[in-house]
């Protein structure tokens, strides 16, 4: 088959595009809200962009709470987000006020960052302490804006549970981070072959 995503012209129930662009990482992102309200929320536009510097974006679809946070305090953390989580995850996604908490939804323990105040999700192996750098909004190829920001954020603080790293190496199918798929689906890392590059 042969579509054209403007169109939305493949006669399927359901787009298929986000269950071609698969696994998508998930950066589950805390923020503090102006009045010190943590929020907490799953994003699957999400990967590491750059190193040196360490730098990572989440793809928001509306100025949701975790961009205008971010802008204005100028901070945010990646929490990683893992099979034993799945649930918590999911349950994060849920639109609530932002003067509510999705860790308290989720039943969340929050653990304090080290370099910035977002806290992190404590039981979370991995956490990524951010500094805000910009706000992108996307644009399509005839320039028109579209409803979609990309924030960006250099990492400045690693947080590794020492649990998961054998050999001085971290053990990604222990870990087992989860993914997105397309339409309600997940996958999460269990097995790894090491392939080194020619």
């Amino acid at each position: 088959m042969f579509y054209e995503p403007r169109l939305a012209n493949h006669g399927l129930p359901f787009g298929p595009l986000k269950a071609i662009v698969t696994p998508r990482p998930i950066g589950w992102i805390s923020t503090l809200a102006p009045d010190g309200t943590a929020n907490l929320a799953p994003y699957s536009f999400f990967n590491l962009l750059s190193e040196s510097p360490d730098i990572v974006g989440f793809s928001s679809s509306g100025a949701k709470h975790s961009m205008r946070n971010a802008e204005t305090s100028g901070e945010f953390v990646c929490n990683l987000a893992t099979l034993p989580l799945l649930e918590q995850v999911n349950l994060t996604a849920k639109a609530i006020p932002a003067s509510e908490s999705e860790f308290d939804l989720a039943g969340l323990e929050k653990a304090p960052s080290r370099l910035v105040a977002p806290p992190r999700v404590a039981a979370s192996p991995c956490a990524l302490e951010c500094r805000y750098i910009e706000t992108i909004r996307l644009k399509d190829s005839n320039g028109v804006d579209s409803k979609s920001f990309l924030v960006l954020g250099e990492i400045v603080g690693v947080h590794i549970d020492d649990r998961f790293i054998e050999e001085g190496l971290l053990q990604a199918e222990r870990l087992q981070p989860v993914a997105r798929g397309g339409y309600f689906d997940y996958s999460w890392v269990d097995r790894v072959k090491s392939v080194p590059r020619p």
